[in-house]
């Protein structure tokens, strides 16, 4: 049995997946483009707006918050979104200053979400490194999902990461069959030279590491800090012989992805 997966790219990092019957968010982000945050010695600077507004969503289920430290993955408009979701799903550091009802996950911790249907969706948190080793932004988690009655067609959210053993592991636990993958190499000088989230060469890689997913690059555009965007993902998945496997989203529109 396969499951009926549709996405709708909000911008950024934010997604809503229609999955089970759930309705679930990623990082929510909804201020306008110019929005200005400034966290310590940089500043994040928002370039464009989401493709559809908060209020146009509906019901969300569930929030999954791969971070709640970073603007480009929870800004103002987002924070406020998430009272309004069923719960909120992320780092245990960051359910702590959430509180209300946001749970915090550790890697590889599972939890069950009751689908409309008498089922259950599995959202297991899955381990992320937010840049070097040496340097990691973290602590963030990214997210597979899962049904018991589809055992072969895992979906995996990154959340922002860069390409490291924790995320080849997720391929070897896991049938991904759907990988929604943060993108863009986002860099910000003040933090350092090196980059935060995959570049497109390590996308490359990941596809290799989930040999029969269809790859979903998101978050690689709206933010001035991401220094790499669809041009040069296409390029690096084309000269990989892999540009088949790339699946880039309209924006606003709801997509079945496995179509």
């Amino acid at each position: 049995m396969s499951v009926d997966l549709r996405l709708t790219y909000i911008g950024g990092p934010t997604v809503l997946l229609q999955l089970g019957g759930l309705r679930l968010l990623s990082d929510p982000t909804f201020d306008p483009a110019g929005a200005e945050f400034r966290a310590g010695a940089y500043v994040l600077r928002k370039t464009h707006g989401p493709g559809l507004p908060a209020a146009a969503l509906g019901r969300v289920d569930a929030v999954l918050l791969s971070h709640d430290h970073h603007f480009d993955n929870l800004d103002a408009s987002g924070r406020a979104f998430l009272g309004h979701a069923g719960s909120v799903l992320t780092t245990g550091s960051g359910a702590e200053r959430l509180g209300g009802r946001a749970r915090g996950l550790a890697p590889w911790e599972t939890v069950e979400l009751p689908t409309p249907d008498g089922g259950t969706l599995h959202v297991t948190a899955t381990p992320a490194r937010h840049g070097p080793a040496h340097a990691d932004r973290g602590p963030v988690v990214g997210f597979v999902l899962t049904r018991p009655d589809a055992p072969g067609e895992a979906v995996y959210l990154s959340g922002d990461t860069v390409w490291y053993d924790g995320v080849a592991e997720v391929g070897r636990r896991f049938p991904v069959r759907t990988a929604v993958l943060f993108m863009g190499a986002a860099r910000v000088a003040a933090v350092g030279p090196w980059h935060l989230t995959f570049t497109a060469d390590e996308g490359v890689e990941a596809a290799r590491a989930f040999g029969d997913a269809t790859i979903v690059p998101v978050h690689c555009e709206d933010w001035e800090h991401f220094t790499q965007s669809r041009p040069d993902i296409d390029a690096a998945f084309r000269a990989a012989g892999l540009g088949h496997r790339l699946r880039w989203l309209p924006r606003g529109v709801e997509t079945d992805v496995r179509s």
